[in-house]
């Protein structure tokens, strides 16, 4: 199948898929205080729920990269849905904290899967000037999942039905596999060149890529402070149901990162035309507008004041969501996409993990309102060095990475 038509069919294809795979990932984080009763769970193994999935999801994505460069793209995805799905209904039998904590692990090895080989085979079949919104329409499938994930789990957990959550959400994904499986077998996907053997040593080659690997954490340990432990933060400080805590802290949020994302997209597209470095200037100013956001989400008196500081952070987050993979693929060889994808996941999932575990540990010492604070300094920090990269670093990468392509 070619053309336009199937182009599209294959990104509402991955939009579903990827919109369970949030869903499926983030309805465990609107439910720790019906965990915390029910299985008797600490604030700092509620950590490890989010950290122990993002370290095994780290470890996992280099490898799922690296056979998606070499092997089939369209099975390793139906795969991964197929078995993170029977994992997510697994999890609703489990009746300990350590028996969740061991689901959360499968979990990571089952959802590590799909992401490389979902970006890479989403942006080669579209040409380089539509890439970015190709993908920043694939990335609205985290933001609809977030959303719509941590409102259903903390909707079922109010009822007293967690487990129902998980048992449901699992089977629409088995489910789904079967027409996702028959529209994939009709795509075409590029073979691997035999003659341009992957290897993550032309990755480290590209110094700008590099310099990737160590922004993207910084800036996903901000998302993930806020996916694993503003709706329990929003519950203690606002007093809200965990329904309603839930909702606060994702729909204002996700709505406005729909919009960052997609107009991200397209301005990046229409920009990248004339300056080849537009992918890398609109994460500078996703991490620079961001950052007062943040600290505003961690530090505002009121709830609505805490609805307009999500808003902000979630458009402004969007330019860099929208871009971080294009970006990556302005400097890394064609063949080696999905290996690209797989190493940033690895450091932004290690980074991740750290950020929902310092939630659990120091949110009575430390503070979730100071870590938000901190870590909006460190995005200031990380949108200078990327400034430094465009200037020193990209022109060499671009022109390396279009000869080798």
């Amino acid at each position: 199948m070619r053309g336009a038509k199937t182009a599209g069919a294959l990104v509402a294809f991955m939009w579903f898929a990827y919109f369970l795979n949030y869903c499926d990932r983030q309805a465990v984080f609107s439910m720790f205080p019906s965990l915390k009763v029910d299985l008797n769970m600490t604030d700092q193994q509620l950590g490890l729920v989010g950290a122990l999935f993002l370290w095994i999801y780290a470890f996992g994505c280099p490898v799922s990269g690296y056979l998606g460069d070499r092997f089939s793209k369209r099975l390793l995805v139906v795969l991964s849905l197929v078995v993170w799905s029977v994992v997510t209904v697994g999890t609703g039998l489990v009746v300990t904290g350590t028996m969740m904590l061991v689901m959360r692990a499968a979990m990571g090895v089952s959802e590590s899967l799909y992401m490389s080989s979902a970006v890479a085979l989403t942006a080669s079949a579209y040409p380089a000037e539509r890439r970015s919104r190709a993908v920043s329409v694939l990335m609205t499938g985290q933001i609809a999942g977030t959303v719509v994930g941590s409102w259903f789990g903390g909707w079922m957990a109010d009822r007293g039905e967690w487990r129902g959550a998980f048992f449901a959400l699992g089977a629409v994904g088995v489910l789904y596999a079967l027409p996702y499986f028959a529209f994939l077998r009709r795509v075409e996907e590029p073979l691997p060149d035999a003659a341009k053997p992957v290897s993550f040593t032309s990755l480290i080659h590209s110094r700008t890529f590099l310099l990737l690997c160590v922004v993207f954490p910084v800036f996903v340990f901000g998302i993930w402070l806020l996916y694993g432990w503003l709706p329990a933060f929003l519950h203690d400080k606002f007093a809200l149901n965990q329904a309603d805590a839930a909702f606060n802290a994702t729909a204002f949020l996700q709505t406005a990162t729909f919009i960052g994302v997609i107009s991200g997209g397209i301005i990046a597209d229409a920009l990248s035309l004339r300056i080849k470095a537009a992918r890398f200037w609109l994460m500078v100013t996703g991490l620079a507008l961001s950052a007062p956001c943040i600290h505003a989400l961690g530090n505002s008196d009121t709830l609505l004041v805490t609805r307009i500081a999500a808003t902000g952070f979630g458009l402004f987050s969007g330019l860099f969501i929208a871009n971080i993979f294009p970006a990556a693929f302005d400097v890394v060889a064609s063949e080696a996409r999905a290996t690209a994808v797989g190493v940033l996941n690895f450091f932004g999932a290690i980074m991740s993990g750290f950020a929902t575990l310092f939630g659990g540990m120091w949110k009575q010492s430390l503070g979730i309102d100071r870590l938000l604070s901190i870590t909006a300094l460190a995005y200031i920090v990380a949108g200078a060095a990327l400034i430094i990269g465009i200037k020193a670093l990209f022109p060499r990468d671009l022109a390396q990475a279009s000869t080798v392509s």
